[in-house]
């Protein structure tokens, strides 16, 4: 492939300075005005950093359910691109594993933090391994890299060119059909429901509600959690 991505079309792409992290840029420019579908990304060879933005028309909680999308459009294009013995999973609300250890993640902000205000712009952003931060791999076995798990002709830059063709595609299935579809698609990749979970609070994880947000049960009560309340302040 050519060294620079190519992007689907509404999407464009914007390469950041060496030192500067993608998601920092994202979020500077969204609040300036940058056009909705850009993507701002690192060249880096060891770690995949990339940030979205969008212009929501729709209020924060229904807006926020993007995140899923930016989730399954990761899952997608690893599935896509790494040998197919190679499993990807999610652990809410941001991780991103593989293999049964946490490869990389999602970040994400808004202009606003009311669910039922709309936002000007929500910027999501992902980061993925590719070789490990360390000289030991496999010190902390709850971490991973692509290297260790066998992915090493994937490059960073396929990997963000499939991840926004993909997420694309889930971001136009989401304002055509609503958050069901994209549901169904995420819940069997998350590998913590059904489970009791210490992050990011202890209790049994069953579900999502309709609006996306974690069900949590702890002993006879049940606390629902949103991705809004995980958002980096502006």
């Amino acid at each position: 492939m050519s060294e620079s991505p190519q992007f689907p079309p509404l999407f464009s792409g914007e390469v950041v300075a060496k030192h500067t992290d993608p998601f920092d840029k994202a979020v500077s420019r969204a609040i300036a005005g940058v056009d909705s579908g850009t993507i701002f990304y690192s060249e880096a060879v060891d770690i995949l950093r990339a940030a979205l933005v969008l212009a929501p028309e729709t209020p924060l909680e229904d807006a926020i359910q993007a995140v899923y999308v930016a989730q399954i459009g990761l899952a997608k294009s690893l599935g896509a691109l790494a040998p197919p013995e190679v499993p990807v999973h999610f652990e809410w609300p941001d991780r991103i594993k593989v293999n049964g250890a946490v490869c990389g993640g999602v970040r994400f902000a808004a202009d606003v933090s009311d669910p039922k205000a709309r936002p000007k712009w929500l910027v999501i952003g992902i980061h993925v391994a590719f070789k490990a931060l360390n000289d030991e791999p496999g010190k902390n076995p709850n971490e991973t890299c692509l290297q260790e798990e066998g992915c090493v002709e994937i490059t960073p830059m396929a990997l963000l060119e499939s991840w926004s063709k993909h997420t694309l595609l889930w971001l136009t299935h989401f304002m055509d059909s609503g958050f069901e579809r994209v549901h169904k698609e995420w819940r069997p990749r998350c590998d913590t429901l059904g489970e009791t979970i210490s992050y990011p609070k202890p209790g049994v994880f069953f579900g999502l509600d309709e609006k996306g947000r974690m069900l949590l049960r702890q002993d006879v009560m049940t606390e629902t959690l949103s991705l809004i309340e995980f958002a980096e302040h502006t």
